[in-house]
């Protein structure tokens, strides 16, 4: 079956939306994660003019390149960050992209609120009629002390509503939970609704994040967990170097090409 894969956007961190799309659609993809991470990429963002969200609208439709996701990460723990969300919710419906996707905490901010499991699952359980409103579906990323998808199937199950799935990172799995892969992987799989494709390279703890195919991960692996279990969630690309970042715009671009080339090479219909 022909998969969903798009690139998200913050794999051009530092580097103009613009850019991403040109160098996106470049490499042989046909789909995008628009990134609204507050205070780290806002390429798209609530508090953009109409005007400024319709240029970047046509942008898309002018190459083909299909917003299938938006990426826009709140601190869900905290009930006084939902209306941020919500924002992000009608964002995510206006680029027409089917899924949305948050940690559970601030991605790359300092959290300003924690919570149990059991009231994580409340105030998300609030989000639900804005995704019916919008006809979205909210996945939750493996990330922090929200690590492997073990613990996200677990608040998943909690919430217990077809909107709200898991959102797998495959390297965020290692790098913050020090799991299995696999066996967390084979643990989540019935609940994982959408995927970040990222790669880890180097010791478990040092951010080393490269194309798709260059690191240590198994993801031919992956895919036959995936296949095995009929799950054909969309995949998103996201490569985020190393701490020093990027040379510049030509090695992202490169490392977005080696990671659609070794896709194709493994046999994947996308």
């Amino acid at each position: 079956m022909k998969k969903i894969i798009a690139v998200n956007s913050n794999t051009y961190h530092g580097f103009s939306l613009k850019e991403a799309i040109a160098g996106i659609k470049k490499a042989g993809f046909d789909y995008i994660e628009l990134t609204a991470t507050k205070g780290w990429t806002e390429h798209v963002f609530p508090t953009m003019s109409l005007r400024e969200l319709y240029r970047i609208k046509d942008q898309h439709k002018e190459v083909g390149l299909q917003p299938i996701s938006l990426s826009g990460h709140t601190n869900l723990m905290d009930d006084q960050r939902l209306k941020d969300f919500i924002a992000n919710i009608r964002l995510a419906d206006f680029f027409e992209s089917k899924y949305i996707i948050s940690s559970i905490g601030e991605a790359h901010l300092e959290d300003q609120a924690e919570a149990s499991d059991q009231e994580v699952a409340q105030n998300i359980k609030n989000l639900i009629p804005y995704l019916e409103e919008y006809d979205l579906i909210l996945g939750l990323e493996n990330h922090g002390k929200h690590s492997s998808g073990k613990h996200l199937k677990d608040i998943v199950e909690l919430i217990d509503s077809e909107r709200i799935v898991v959102n797998y990172d495959t390297a965020n799995a290692i790098f913050y939970g020090d799991v299995d892969l696999v066996e967390d992987l084979k643990t989540a799989v019935d609940k994982i609704g959408h995927i970040h494709l990222k790669d880890k390279a180097g010791a478990q703890s040092e951010w080393n994040f490269p194309a798709v195919g260059k690191g240590n991960l198994n993801f031919k692996e992956i895919f036959e967990i995936l296949a095995a279990e009929n799950n054909n969630s969309p995949l998103s690309i996201e490569i985020e170097f190393t701490e020093a970042g990027p040379s510049g715009l030509d090695e992202i671009n490169q490392a977005v090409q080696d990671s659609y080339n070794y896709l194709k090479e493994l046999g994947i219909d996308f």
